[in-house]
């Protein structure tokens, strides 16, 4: 199977070739033909399988047979907007002689798409995404966030755009201000739809809904199919077509699993060991907090190891700017909260490390699929102590499998750890329960979410994702 079996136009076909792609994955494969059809989809796809394209290259195709005439006065009306709004800066809001743009007609104000996701870096790397896809389309995208001023996505916006990536939050203060339009709304995508709703997102996504017309085109990707997420999915759906393209919670084989089992004081010797002794020159680090990932990465920069963390408490400039480095090679760790690190696309990243398991064993999955990807092998290692015991645990039934322990000689074994482990074994076919979700960062409209569930005792780190 080739792209030019699925449908697509030769202008697509060229921008998919540039990019490298020779052959579909397998969520391509099955959705792209779905979504021309113009069905509902509901589909289960883990980050690092191609799923962004998967709808991406459709809808592209989709309103490109079906675009009218761009509005001849807009700057750059030709060609998808190569940065985000949130980026952009003011002065493109104004008219191409250096004078004020005149006020934007009603028609110039109403988006075609929306896609919906949990975090800001995710909604960049999918405006990303639609910018090179859609290079040789005359169709206009951009992406708004929180984090950053909202003049210079209003100015995007009155410029006009057909396509629009954004967080729940911040899309909320456009429409309430009349900075956006969005009752012409053609296709209607949430990725991540399971994290969305984890981070407290569903009244968000209801209000959002209201906005919307009742006739239009639904895309639901999550990760994992839960109660939660089929009530969403029955309430925006219609007729969808199912499409599951690999086992939920699957890993890929190309991922190697490491387990060292080591007091909780002594981790941060054994990472640095780790680091220096298997020369890892990039290697993407979770930590369950934001004070632990601040703190981890000041004491491996005083290590030598060249280190910056990204959280929900860091700027937008700021996180951009780690992210940036760490891709280019001027920092070797890059320390990240879950929610901070929720769509990274960093290609061939060769090892992942979870100083501190995730509460949720769904997020380890998460965690190692940045890693492992696009054919290239892959290395995760797990740091776990005591504490953590009870995760891994959890973890190890997801996968369906159990995690070898390394044995180093220069660190401690955490009896406690083995203990809890080998107990397990009597439990194994026990299905582990979903943990409620950990406590959110703050963000600037925080008013608007609510926490899920009963508090826990462990909070679980996140990102001020809107």
């Amino acid at each position: 199977m080739s792209f030019a079996n699925l449908g697509l136009s030769a202008e697509l076909l060229r921008t998919v070739a540039a990019k490298g792609y020779s052959r579909p994955t397998p969520v391509q494969t099955q959705a792209i033909p779905v979504v021309l059809a113009g069905h509902d989809v509901l589909a289960g796809a883990q980050t690092g399988t191609g799923k962004t394209a998967a709808f991406a290259l459709p809808i592209l195709e989709i309103l490109t047979r079906t675009a009218t005439a761009p509005d001849a006065s807009a700057p750059d009306a030709n060609r998808v907007d190569e940065r985000p709004a949130a980026q952009a800066p003011a002065t493109r809001g104004r008219g191409r002689n250096g004078g004020n743009a005149r006020a934007p007609s009603a028609s110039r104000l109403k988006i075609r798409t929306l896609v919906l996701t949990p975090t800001r870096e995710l909604a960049a790397q999918i405006g990303v995404d639609f910018s090179d896809y859609g290079a040789e389309t005359k169709l206009r995208s951009t992406v708004i966030f929180g984090g950053v001023g909202m003049q210079p996505q209003v100015d995007t916006l009155r410029r006009g755009v057909d396509i629009v990536v954004a967080t729940p939050g911040r899309l909320l203060d456009h429409a309430n201000q009349g900075n956006i339009d969005l009752s012409h709304v053609e296709i209607l995508v949430l990725d991540e739809a399971d994290r969305m709703l984890d981070m407290g997102f569903i009244h968000d996504i209801r209000r959002i809904q209201k906005l919307l017309p009742t006739k239009r085109q639904n895309l639901l990707f999550s990760a994992t199919y839960s109660s939660e997420i089929r009530e969403l999915a029955s309430k925006i759906l219609h007729n969808p077509k199912f499409i599951e393209a690999e086992k939920r919670n699957s890993v890929t084989n190309l991922v190697q699993h490491r387990l060292f089992n080591v007091p909780q004081e002594q981790k941060r010797a054994l990472l640095i060991h780790l680091a220096n002794e298997s020369q890892w020159y990039q290697v993407l680090v979770f930590s369950r907090t934001k004070h632990g990932a601040n703190r981890l990465s000041d004491q491996l920069n005083r290590a030598g190891l060249e280190s910056a963390a990204i959280h929900g408490n860091k700027s937008q400039n700021a996180r951009t700017r780690a992210l940036a480095d760490f891709k280019n090679g001027k920092l070797r760790i890059l320390v990240a909260t879950d929610i901070a690190a929720r769509g990274l696309d960093i290609s061939k990243l060769p090892c992942v490390v979870n100083f501190d398991l995730p509460n949720v064993p769904e997020d380890y999955v998460h965690r190692i699929g940045r890693t492992g990807r696009a054919g290239e092998a892959g290395i995760a290692v797990s740091l776990v102590s005591q504490a953590d015991a009870k995760f891994l645990r959890q973890i190890e039934r997801v996968l369906g499998q159990k995690i070898e322990i390394q044995e180093l000689p220069e660190f401690t074994r955490d009896a406690n750890v083995a203990r809890e482990s080998d107990d397990d074994s009597r439990n194994a076919r026990r299905p582990a329960p979903r943990q409620a979700p950990q406590s959110r960062e703050p963000r600037n409209d925080a008013r608007r979410r609510r926490p899920r569930g009963p508090k826990q005792g462990t909070q679980r780190a996140s990102g001020n994702v809107s």
